[in-house]
């Protein structure tokens, strides 16, 4: 497929509470270098600028980051604030709190909930905003998220925060985080290599409820952070190849296709693969090319 004259209103649109997104975005972490927010080289400087200002240029009217996406000398909220503010008129950053990590690159214990307020504070200072549009709490492991999400929910109240969302949850969170505050979207991983049955659940309840579900890996599935492997299985491939895409693009597109409100943010640090990321939302499955991949997405291969 044709990907230069793409751009991510080919995907449709979600709105976040009231905040109307096209549903391909774009996801931050991969800015700051080629091992993500763990220890390695750090990115080219321009070239991740580069980067953004071109996802913006293609419609890119989302974006997902966080103050804990860093390498050695790169920080994506500072390379968001440094490409893009002053911040065109319409686009909506959404980022996360709770894990804390050191300056140093280590990963320490999950913030407690009277810590919350720093870490919400530190993304807008980054970012060089008065309000952040979007806030994800991340569990790290807790058995329960009221404290922390209650927390976030005064802040919310305090004008700090336009809409709260949550980030690796199961079902019971969901509905807890609910019961405290409106909740406009779910990141959790998933993709069509990563089948758990209670995120397949937590995206169904979303769609039934009008909440955003925005999954993360979708492209590199199994790789996580230390994205995909390079290589594509038989069907992927063939599904790719019946459409001039690429199994990437491919990822996407079964991803989209889940339901209306599943949203994407593919990230990358590479303008050829943020042009092809883009035009994923153009591709469209046939049935039977969705119900191939669904067998494989459920038999987890």
């Amino acid at each position: 497929m044709t990907s230069e004259r793409i751009t991510a209103a080919a995907a449709g649109t979600w709105n976040l509470g009231d905040l109307p997104v096209n549903r391909i975005g774009f996801g931050a972490m991969r800015l700051t270098g080629s091992a993500a927010f763990h220890h390695g080289e750090p990115s080219d400087r321009g070239r991740s600028a580069a980067v953004l200002r071109r996802a913006i240029e293609l419609g890119v009217n989302h974006i997902d980051t966080a103050a804990f996406y860093f390498s050695s000398l790169r920080s994506a909220n500072e390379l968001i604030n440094s490409a893009l503010a002053p911040y065109p008129e319409g686009l909506v950053i959404a980022t996360k709190v709770g894990p804390h990590r050191e300056f140093s690159g280590e990963w320490g214990t999950a913030a407690r909930p009277d810590q919350l307020r720093g870490q919400v504070e530190e993304n807008l200072r980054q970012l060089g905003r008065d309000h952040l549009d979007i806030v994800y709490l991340r569990r790290m492991r807790q058995d329960s998220v009221a404290e922390h999400f209650g927390a976030l929910a005064e802040l919310r109240d305090a004008g700090l925060i336009r809409h709260l969302g949550v980030s690796g949850i199961e079902s019971r969170h969901l509905a807890e985080a609910r019961a405290i505050a409106p909740v406009v979207s779910v990141q959790n991983q998933y993709g069509l290599d990563f089948p758990d049955p209670d995120t397949d659940a937590v995206l169904r309840a979303c769609g039934e409820e009008g909440i955003a579900f925005v999954p993360f890996f979708a492209i590199a599935g199994k790789g996580g952070a230390q994205g995909a492997s390079g290589t594509a299985d038989d069907e992927v491939a063939a599904v790719a190849r019946a459409h001039g895409a690429t199994p990437a693009q491919v990822r996407l597109a079964w991803t989209l296709r889940q339901g209306p409100h599943v949203l994407a943010i593919p990230g990358t640090g590479n303008p050829d693969h943020l042009t092809e990321n883009v035009a994923a939302g153009a591709l469209r499955l046939t049935d039977a090319d969705t119900a191939r991949l669904d067998a494989r997405h459920t038999r987890g291969e």
